[in-house]
Parts: structure tokens; sequence; C-alpha cells
């Protein structure tokens, strides 16, 4: 586990809360140097004081030449952890192109532009590790929420596009894929969080308990929910009778709504 030693340089977005401040704190534990951002300057600036690592607010889609200045020059590890859960509208209802437009922005395009700002150096040095905060949505589905499951779908594409494209030239890649984690965007997710994600929900530190296994196993998918393991092979085995078990689910939300 080389890049979470002793002097590693970590960043990790959407990290002044949730997942993201549990990932900060486990790296910072290790002896890594942390940069915590977040859109929210002053949670941001709490959680690097909490473990002695750099704030840097501001949109993840953009941090990353800043963050790296404030690392002295190098990053080692990154997190693109920062994420949004929106309803773009469903079918027959007034579409929210800009509820479309944010979570493709969020959940997708800041991993490509991160990926694209830092791997220039991580190939010419032969290291670097990419850690993608997706969601099981991105494996399956979610109910309710058109953008968040194909925007996730998405950031899981681009973490093994990745993976299979530079494991060989020492590029480490980790695509995080939990159920439901208790945090503000369970909390924000309504009656279809409290029906699918709630009754299994795990605490964010358990997150980041599953993504330093995954390290140390060297594994690019990590499901901090084993039981996800099972219904994406269901899935990919029977498709059909997968949507037809996820129809089931969403008649019940509707009936209880």
């Amino acid at each position: 586990m080389m890049q979470a030693e002793q002097g590693a340089k970590v960043v990790v977005t959407g990290a002044g809360g949730g997942i993201g401040a549990a990932l900060a704190r486990r790296f910072a534990d290790r002896g890594a140097r942390v940069v915590v951002n977040d859109l929210d300057a002053g949670r941001a600036k709490a959680v690097a004081e909490e473990i002695g690592g750099l704030a840097v607010a501001g949109d993840a889609s953009s941090i990353v030449a800043e963050a790296r200045d404030a690392l002295g020059g190098t990053v080692d590890v990154y997190c693109a952890n920062a994420g949004v859960g929106r309803d773009g509208g469903e079918p027959g209802e007034p579409l929210d192109e800009r509820g479309w437009a944010l979570s493709w922005d969020v959940n997708v395009m800041a991993h490509v532009r991160a990926a694209h700002a830092l791997l220039p150096d991580w190939l010419e040095r032969g290291s670097g590790r990419f850690v993608s905060t997706v969601s099981a949505a991105g494996l399956l589905t979610m109910i309710g929420t058109a953008p968040y499951s194909v925007t996730k779908h998405g950031a899981y594409a681009f973490a093994e596009w990745l993976s299979l494209t530079y494991r060989h030239r020492g590029v480490k890649v980790h695509a995080i894929c939990p159920q439901g984690v208790r945090t503000d965007m369970l909390d924000a997710s309504g009656s279809a969080g409290d029906l699918v994600l709630r009754p299994t929900a795990i605490e964010p530190e358990d997150v980041a308990d599953a993504l330093f296994r995954g390290i140390e196993e060297d594994r690019f998918l990590v499901l901090p929910h084993p039981e996800v393991a099972e219904y994406y092979r269901a899935r990919a085995a029977d498709p059909d009778r997968w949507i037809s078990g996820m129809n089931r689910v969403q008649q019940h939300w509707e009936a209880t709504r």
C-alpha cells in the first residue's frame, strides 16, 4: 500500500463531510498529507484543521492545479469523491435539464478533468492512484432519479476505462460502489432512499475501511456492501428478470408515496 503510507500526497474532493471526510481522516491517520476540497469553504477548513491537512475550496472540476501546488507540486492519490444526487424530471413531467447537466458535470466530467490534469505526471513517473466514489447505482440502478443512475454508470465506466488503459503503466484505479451510506445525500434522497437504501445503510467510516482493504488487495472494484456483487451477477445473467424485479420495487414505491 505504498501510496497510502507516511508522506503520500492525497487530494479528496467533496471532503467537507460524509464519505469524503472519512477518507480524508483515514489517509491522514496513515501519515498522508491531505488536501481537503469542498464547495463549502468553511466545511473544508474545519476538516483540514482537524486532520492537520490543507483546505482548498471550490469546484472539484478545477482544483487539481491548486491542490498540487498546495502539496508542493505532486499528487500521489486523487479521490474523486464529490457528487450530486439530482432528479431531472421523469418522463411526462417537466424536464429539468439543469439537473441533468449538473449531475453530468459533477458525477462524470469532474473525474475526466481531474484525470486529464493528473495523468501526464503519473505516466511520466510510473505511479499514481485514482479513487472514484461511484455508487451501487453505477453497477445496478436507483429508482426515482434518472440523472444519478445514468451519470454514476458513466463514472464507473470512466474508472474502468482508466484502469484497463493505464494499469500496466503504474496507475492504480479503485471504484467504490456502496449502497446507502449515512450522509447528507442519503437524507436528501427522500422516500426512494428510505425504501431502498436506508435499511442497510452503513457509516462513512465503513466505506473508508472498504477502500483500504481494496488498496491492500489491489482490487479495482470496492464493495462496502458485499451483497452488491450478487446483485450485479444476477443483473448480468438475466437482465429481464432483474428489470422486472426492480420494476416491482418501483411499483411498491409509487404505492407508498
